[in-house]
């Protein structure tokens, strides 16, 4: 199948570019390099620097590569930039997309996987998380997130446009084989954060809060490698093929960590101590927040490879070891 992916020289959208070409299909990139790195692309894999809003740029790619489906990954993602700046959030997140969907609905195409998060369930009561729990998010991000869910909702409707969407937890790793990996800037993702803590490349790991109601005080969040990830996105593809096909997953481990047991790994994977202060708790921070993906299990055959946070830290340790500083600016 011929698949734009949108925001493919980022994280994810980068590892689901390999694990579609493991997979037989033919992935076409579309990244603006806004925090993309083209380096994380394939050299033989077409790529198009182009911004969503350019609907007449987009429309000619959708016909020119034959595209027959679209995976969208190019949301800006830091939560406290979208709580100071939401209007930067509401027109990359939601106008650019509507952008994208009229250039693909004009075009004939009519299959679409969204990338979307957990932070749309907002600070929910009770644990794990189920895609039937209340959707009220607490920031503009997650608001953005479930306001395309809503239009792909209502687009599935008017115009038989097939989609899933995803709602991701803590995505981690890096790819096996040590080349690809995460290099975000600003960092914010825990895993990275301790590791440069470790290597020294950064001050040392700020913790936010020890005296959450969980094990060891601090705060459990559910770790999925992102190859896991993206293996499941592939997954759905035959479910598409139903127009007007509206579909929500959740994608987790279902397992919590804490953040001392992320540190824990980190230092017994790489060798080195992680140094560490701790602080007050940030905002807005619940105490725990993990999955329950029963239904991506169920009904897409999807099993995390990635059972275990050391094997996780494993593969992002060999990334950051070999790119101390990231991919090399172009």
């Amino acid at each position: 199948m011929n698949v734009l992916v949108v925001g493919g020289a980022g994280y994810i959208g980068s590892h689901c570019v390999r694990q579609l070409i493991a997979a037989g299909h033919k992935p076409v990139v579309l990244d603006n390099l806004v925090y993309g790195h083209r380096a994380a692309v394939p050299e033989d894999t077409p790529f198009y620097p182009t911004n969503l809003g350019n609907e007449k740029e987009v429309g000619k790619i959708l016909r020119k590569e034959k595209i027959e489906l679209v995976m969208h990954f190019a949301a800006y993602a830091y939560v406290g930039e979208s709580v100071t700046d939401p209007l930067k959030y509401y027109f990359n997140n939601v106008a650019a997309t509507l952008h994208l969907l009229r250039c693909m609905i004009g075009s004939g195409v009519k299959k679409f996987v969204f990338s979307s998060t957990c932070a749309t369930y907002g600070i929910p009561e009770k644990m794990p998380l189920v895609e039937t729990m209340p959707q009220a998010p607490i920031n503009p991000y997650g608001q953005t997130k479930l306001d395309v869910e809503n239009i792909l909702k209502s687009f599935a409707h008017a115009y038989g446009l097939s989609f899933a969407a995803f709602r991701y937890f803590n995505a981690a790793g890096a790819a096996e084989d040590g080349s690809i990996g995460e290099h975000h800037d600003p960092e914010t993702h825990l895993i990275p954060l301790a590791i440069d803590a470790a290597n020294g490349v950064r001050p040392p790991l700020q913790i936010y809060g020890d005296d959450y109601p969980t094990p060891d005080g601090t705060c459990l969040r559910d770790y999925v490698h992102v190859d896991d990830l993206s293996r499941a996105h592939i997954a759905v593809f035959s479910k598409l093929s139903t127009p007007g096909a509206a579909l929500f997953y959740n994608l987790g481990t279902g397992t919590p960590t804490s953040v001392l047991e992320i540190i824990a790994a980190v230092e017994k994977v790489t060798g080195k101590p992680v140094p560490r202060s701790t602080g007050p708790r940030r905002a807005g921070d619940p105490p725990a927040l993990y999955a329950d993906s029963t239904k991506a299990k169920t009904e897409l055959g999807w099993t995390p490879q990635f059972t275990s946070i050391e094997a996780i830290v494993e593969t992002a340790w060999k990334w950051h070891e070999a790119n101390p500083k990231g991919y090399a600016k172009a």
